[in-house]
């Protein structure tokens, strides 16, 4: 996946303006303070923790595709993994050991694809 173009802060602050809740109103209600979640959608704080951001995403009423991309903005903003899936990889041997092989062996993004395809049509 490409580097995303936004920053979560930004892409929150957007949404945030989009259902017309004020600042103050979406730190209080997160349970923050409002010069903290400033500081958040300034990118001068880290993105909350991933039970916050699914707090967040129902608060905004992301659609699917919005609440992933706002997890992979938090992960990328804290140079990490999407918030949503890292315990799914660190609980899982496999998985990790499948990333490291796809890593080794030079995996590209028609491999992903393929390998995204072939879950679907098995679990379809």
């Amino acid at each position: 996946m490409e580097k995303l173009n936004s920053a979560f802060g930004e892409f929150i602050a957007n949404k945030r303006k989009e259902k017309g809740i004020s600042m103050r109103n979406m730190a209080k209600q997160m349970g923050y303070s409002a010069p903290f979640w400033s500081d958040v959608e300034k990118g001068r704080a880290n993105p909350p923790k991933y039970e916050k951001l699914k707090v967040l995403a129902d608060l905004l009423e992301l659609t699917k595709e919005d609440r992933i991309q706002m997890y992979d903005l938090a992960g990328q903003d804290r140079s990490a993994v999407a918030p949503d899936v890292d315990k799914y990889i660190s609980d899982n041997y496999f998985v990790i050991s499948g990333l490291r092989q796809a890593r080794d062996l030079g995996a590209n993004e028609n491999d992903w694809k393929k390998f995204i395809e072939n879950l679907q049509e098995k679990h379809a």
